[in-house]
């Protein structure tokens, strides 16, 4: 085998008939065997391409020294060095080195988990092995599989085509082309360029239409675009809006700092004649206490749990940006099978001219029976009901779907769909039934495609007639019909006014309705006719009412975005009956108007597309239900609502889908009904394609973004405590408070203790119950700004009091600021249980519970501050001095002392919003 790669990647296979391609791939049309396959696999290795080159281990390490808060440490360092005071100029290198640490180690995990994403999302294939398909990974994929591809697939290897029906491909990452290319299997010029190899599919492009089954010639790095390098699958870096956000906040705050050590210098010179050292050292202690360099690693370590927490509850991200837009998110555009429903097909009747079947049974498994409406006691007979013969056939045999028993269960037997979930149910009623469709064979199929709505087959009966079948939405096949199937299997003229109220009816009844027509064919007179042109002139056979039931979550999970001011929109192929009915049973609709009684209930493709933007904008925010809608118009409606400063989650599973979640504000892809094209364009993958798992990533946005605001609204107000010490001490020509080792000391052992409690806070219990976040809005608001200032003050002042308290009774100038180090530090202890809940009181017993990492980084502080206190080798690093239990009483009843007050501080600010509301 070991050519195989090489004669098929430089034999051309594009201009070679398929069976000498086949021939020199050692294959044929039936496949490899699972043995040769392994062989193969051996032979060439995994079909991908090698990872993207990593960059040094050196050049990952110094990028988290590349902030400009850092890069004032650093200097502080060297002027430490220069003064020869090297105790000082290690400690600060040393908090610099841990700060690169922890975002080192977090870049890490961080990776990690994006790599476990790329697993999830994995391009999968169908492949023929030991004559069966089966879905394969596409890294298994081997020169001489023979693959098939569908509308929404990712072609996963090059392929030479061998059959193709309808197929046209989107080849844009390799031609620049941006219309779908049709294939076909006749082969091709030797010298012809890519887009013009009609006959070949390209790994990495996007079946845009159609199906086709070839047979793979080269994969990974001998693939196309494996050696153009333009794989289009990586995921998106950390860098998000609110990092740069907190980038540019560094940068203005590194300013202010610079500016105020300046004036600090001025003054503490000009004013009180203080020494070049002592200035040196203050405005070192300065700038280390006014540097939040634990911010960058702290906002990327939450924001990097968050993911994973999302990922644990079936919700995988991709874009990290998503995170941050899900907290805002103010309407939900959802499609309705699979998502909102269960996605478990069972046809509940069948309605033909003349009468109602009526369907028992449930899922999957045919077990039930066909009785007449009306006669419960006389059941359905395929010999005696001719109309019903005529439906069930079209349904059987226009028909990809298999139900086939699967493991024994408690119930009876498991029966288990291999395909559609509508075609599994429209093959359970067959085989209800009694319907053989031994003696049939297909000679044609049109596939179905949304843009039409339907499929068709065209099927040899044993007697050699041909039958054209036709099924689909029934206003589509309607159209297409002139008769219709009377109860002894006669066709007489179609009555277009009892079909339509039919339909109504049964989509009133929350049914999903499909209409199935025939048409029988001469052979001899249409030898060469596609089968598409003969969907003309039909026989109307009857309509089938199919139950799709809510997911009980789903129900629950709309009354809960209701509740947290998120609007639900269901978008839906179904017909506008059906579509109501369902909106209604799910919550989403309560009247046959809109919520406001400004607008209708429901709006279908067709009215959508008479209505000009301004129309559509001016009702879309009262309209919760769209349905006969193709994909297309998913677009209008997202730019409709976005038009009123609307963010849009977006729903999609087909390729088609793709624009509308490239334009919504989050595009959420189905994860098993989702084609890689959806999964490609969206920022959120549901593992689960259930719509409660939406409302779950919304809730974890709105969580991870609170724990945000928190770390920001804890650090800076440490951090401007520290400052203010040392300030008001220049200013006034004051004994420092604080060497700049204590400083750096306080700031290394929050960083790696209490900064990182807050990443790990549940969601607060109004997080779905508060209307959502203007995702304009600064993450500091005039109310935070203002508890950042008192906080500042708040714990300063304790810290100088305590300080000036204890030289005021003779204490030595290491113990006064070892008591001030220690004030700091149980201050921001407090404080952390003040920032457990951003504005709800603290003053609760849940501020004890809830969070046991908070605990643990309580217990590292005291310990950590218990060894800065009472060890001889650090008295020598920091200059610190041992403390009696009255210091350590003093600073403990300060710290309960500013914990109150911030929480009359979180007061006033909560009634102060009451007031403004009222």
């Amino acid at each position: 085998m070991g050519s195989a790669q090489d004669v098929a990647t430089e034999a051309t296979p594009w201009s070679r008939p398929p069976a000498e391609v086949l021939s020199a791939l050692r294959t044929d049309d039936g496949g490899l065997s699972a043995a040769d396959a392994r062989e193969r696999l051996a032979e060439v290795g995994p079909n991908r391409l090698p990872p993207p080159e990593k960059d040094p281990l050196w050049k990952r390490v110094l990028v988290h020294f590349d902030d400009v808060l850092i890069y004032i440490l650093l200097v502080s360092a060297v002027l430490k060095a220069i003064l020869g005071d090297w105790v000082d100029f290690t400690v600060i290198l040393l908090v610099a080195v841990v700060n690169a640490a922890i975002g080192f180690i977090q870049e890490g995990r961080a990776e990690s988990a994006l790599n476990g994403i790329r697993q999830m999302l994995s391009v999968h294939a169908e492949a023929r092995r030991d004559g069966a398909w089966a879905k394969i990974d596409a890294d298994d994929v081997v020169p001489g599989d023979v693959v098939r591809v569908r509308s929404g697939d990712r072609v996963p290897a090059d392929v030479r085509l061998l059959q193709a029906t309808n197929l046209r491909v989107e080849e844009s990452a390799l031609t620049g082309e941006s219309v779908a290319a049709s294939k076909r299997v006749d082969a091709v010029d030797a010298d012809a360029g890519v887009g013009d190899r009609t006959s070949m599919l390209f790994s990495g492009t996007l079946v845009a239409a159609g199906q086709g089954v070839g047979v793979v010639t080269a994969t990974g790095e001998r693939t196309e675009i494996g050696r153009i390098q333009t794989m289009i699958s990586e995921v998106t870096s950390l860098e998000t809006p609110l990092t740069k956000q907190l980038d540019r906040f560094g940068k203005l705050l590194a300013v202010l700092i610079l500016g105020m050590a300046v004036v600090m210098v001025v003054i503490g010179r000009v004013v009180h004649d203080f020494s070049v050292p002592e200035l040196v050292s203050a405005s070192i202690g300065f700038a280390v206490a006014a540097v939040p360099e634990g911010l960058p690693a702290l906002v990327t370590i939450t924001l990097a749990l968050g993911v994973q927490q999302m990922a644990r509850r079936r919700a995988i991200t991709r874009k990290l940006p998503a995170v941050e837009t899900l907290g805002s998110v103010t309407t939900i555009c959802s499609d309705k099978t699979g998502t909102l429903t269960k996605n478990e097909m069972t046809a509940r009747l069948v309605r033909t001219a003349g009468r109602s079947f009526d369907v028992a049974g449930a899922g999957y498994a045919p077990v039930g029976e066909l009785t007449l409406e009306g006669e419960g006691s006389r059941h359905a007979d395929l010999a005696d009901d001719r109309d019903l013969t005529a439906v069930v056939a079209a349904m059987m045999l226009c028909n990809d779907a298999r139900v086939v028993p699967g493991e024994p269960g408690e119930q009876g037997e498991d029966w288990r769909l291999v395909g559609e979930p509508t075609e599994g149910a429209l093959r359970s009623l067959g085989m209800k039934a009694g319907f053989d469709t031994a003696g049939w064979s297909r000679q044609d199929l049109v596939p179905f495609e949304s843009e039409n709505k339907y499929m068709a087959t065209l099927d040899r009966d044993a007697d050699g007639g041909q039958v054209v079948h036709l099924k689909g939405a029934p206003d589509r096949v309607l159209d297409r019909c002139v008769t219709q199937t009377a109860p002894d299997g006669t066709a007489q003229p179609v009555d277009r006014a009892f079909w339509e109220a039919q339909i109504d009816e049964i989509g009133g009844r929350g049914l999903r309705v499909l209409a199935a027509a025939r048409r029988r064919v001469d052979p001899s007179a249409e030898p060469s006719t596609p089968l598409a042109d003969t969907l003309v002139d039909l026989e109307l056979c009857g309509l089938v009412g199919i139950v799709d039931p809510p997911r009980p979550e789903a129900i629950d999970a709309i009354a809960q975005c209701r509740d947290a001011g998120i609007a639900v929109t269901m978008i839906t192929g179904d017909h506008a009956g059906t579509a109501v009915a369902i909106g209604r049973e799910m919550g989403i609709v309560h009247d046959e108007v809109g919520p406001d009684g400004a607008g209708p209930a429901v709006l279908t493709g067709a009215e959508l597309e008479a209505m000009s933007t301004a129309q559509l904008r001016a009702v879309v925010q009262d309209v919760h239900v769209y349905a006969r809608t193709s994909p297309e118009h998913k677009i209008r409606i997202v730019s409709a609502l976005q038009a009123h400063g609307e963010v849009v989650a977006m729903t999609g599973d087909g390729v088609n889908d793709a624009p509308a979640l490239t334009q919504a504000d989050v595009g959420v892809a189905m994860g098993i009904k989702g084609t890689e094209a959806t999964k490609d364009a969206a920022e959120v993958v549901l593992a689960d394609d259930n719509f409660a798992t939406i409302e779950r990533a919304v809730e974890e946005g709105r969580r991870i973004y609170d724990n945000i605001r928190k770390s920001v609204l804890f650090l800076l107000p440490t951090n401007g405590a520290q400052s203010l010490v040392i300030l008001v001490a220049v200013l006034f020509g004051l004994v420092l408070p604080l060497a700049p080792v204590q400083v750096l000391w306080i700031n290394m052992i929050t960083a790696v203790t209490l900064s990182l409690g807050l990443a790990y806070e549940k969601a607060e219990p109004d997080v779905m119950s508060r209307p959502p976040r203007d995702p304009k809005a600064s993450i500091l608001d005039a109310v935070f700004v203002r508890r950042i200032l008192i906080v500042s003050l708040l714990i300063g002042g304790a810290t100088l009091f305590v300080f000036y308290a204890e030289r005021a009774q003779g204490a030595p100038l290491a113990e006064a600021q070892t008591t001030a180090v220690t004030m700091l530090a149980l201050g921001q202890l407090a404080y952390l249980f003040n920032c457990r809940f951003l504005d709800r009181s603290s003053l609760t017993v849940d501020v004890l519970r809830g969070n046991r990492v908070i605990w643990i980084s309580a217990v590292a502080l005291i310990g950590l501050q218990c060894v800065f206190v009472y060890t001889p080798f650090m008295h020598d690093w920091f200059d610190a001095a041992p403390i009696g239990l009255e210091e350590w009483g003093k600073t403990l009843g300060l710290a309960v002392v500013v914990f109150l007050l911030v929480e009359v501080v979180k007061a006033v600010g909560r009634a102060r919003e009451r007031r403004a509301r009222a």
